[in-house]
């Protein structure tokens, strides 16, 4: 039978672990929410496909690399050199969780391999100098082409916002890959936005079964919340039609920072309203309806989609 030293004990009481790691992380970034542009889960209307990159991580049921890009788009969109950060790999793995079922340096091979296929996906470029593994973030859509912080100004630079809450209250421990996929989708869209599986294939590039599986998960979570929307139909049988919409709950609205009084669009194409202060405070709209029940009550296909 296998002992613990004391001392062995000691050590695991002091030990990081991979929450602490992300936290960290966040609070170096000096951010409050993390910018992701739009592109990466959905092309813009202009192109030949509105896949973006995030359904290759679905497709290939990647998870850890998904979780992995978004913790370096954290750490990376607010650094001063080059868009770039370094740490240890035994760091990065912690950061990934994946010296919890590993290794040492089993675990330090895993993140290794982890963000080689971020690089592979023109997401980052990534470098190895003895124990230290230095990332370097390119643009969202895949292109490969370097980083910048996006404006809004233009289409391809919309963005939307991960609220740091996402990884300091453990949230992002508790999604799968279907939830997490339509957690972006949801904060690329405005509140109350309709999802209509059977459009997932064409939009987003996965399937019906895994956007309802997301959506599913999420409530659950209690990450978004949903209400019906009912609009007549006079060719249809009931006379109406129904479909759900959604919209995330107040843990997901991102904090953002008012300066001078000012109206117009954010990056995330959303109105700003008035700015008077310099203190973090809600978006619009943070107050949230309470969820209506769900009850079993079939989509109708013919509803109108909002979100595309």
């Amino acid at each position: 039978m296998k002992t613990t030293s004391l001392a062995e004990q000691d050590v695991q009481a002091v030990r990081a672990t991979g929450r602490e790691t992300r936290t960290e992380l966040l609070r170096r970034s000096a951010r409050a929410d993390v910018t992701l542009r739009k592109t990466f889960v959905q092309a813009p209307r202009t192109a030949d496909s509105r896949r973006g990159p995030l359904h290759e991580f679905v497709a290939g049921r990647d998870l850890r690399g998904l979780k992995a890009y978004l913790l370096i788009v954290a750490a990376c969109s607010n650094a001063p050199d080059d868009w770039t950060t370094r740490h240890d790999s035994a760091v990065w793995a912690r950061m990934m969780d994946i010296d919890r079922t590993a290794t040492e340096q089993a675990a330090r091979t895993g993140a290794w391999r982890t963000l080689r296929r971020l690089q592979k996906r023109s997401l980052i470029d990534c470098s190895r100098s003895g124990s230290s593994i230095c990332v370097t973030l390119l643009r969202e859509d895949g292109s490969g082409c370097r980083y910048e912080r996006p404006l809004g100004t233009r289409e391809e630079d919309l963005y939307l916002r991960i609220p740091s809450a996402f990884w300091t209250k453990g949230y992002d421990e508790q999604v799968d890959l279907p939830s997490l996929a339509m957690l972006l989708v949801i904060l690329r869209e405005k509140d109350w936005s309709a999802f209509p599986a059977e459009r997932a294939p064409q939009w987003y590039g996965w399937s019906a079964d895994t956007h309802e599986r997301g959506l599913k998960c999420l409530l659950e979570l209690g990450l978004v919340e949903r209400r019906q929307e009912f609009r007549k139909a006079p060719l249809a049988p009931s006379g109406f039609t129904m479909a759900y919409q959604y919209q995330r709950t107040a843990v997901l609205h991102a904090r953002k920072r008012r300066k001078h009084a000012s109206v117009g669009l954010d990056g995330a194409g959303e109105p700003t309203g008035p700015r008077t202060s310099e203190t973090a405070t809600a978006r619009p709209g943070e107050a949230t309806s309470p969820a209506l029940p769900r009850e079993n009550i079939r989509v109708s296909t013919t509803a109108t989609a909002t979100a595309e």
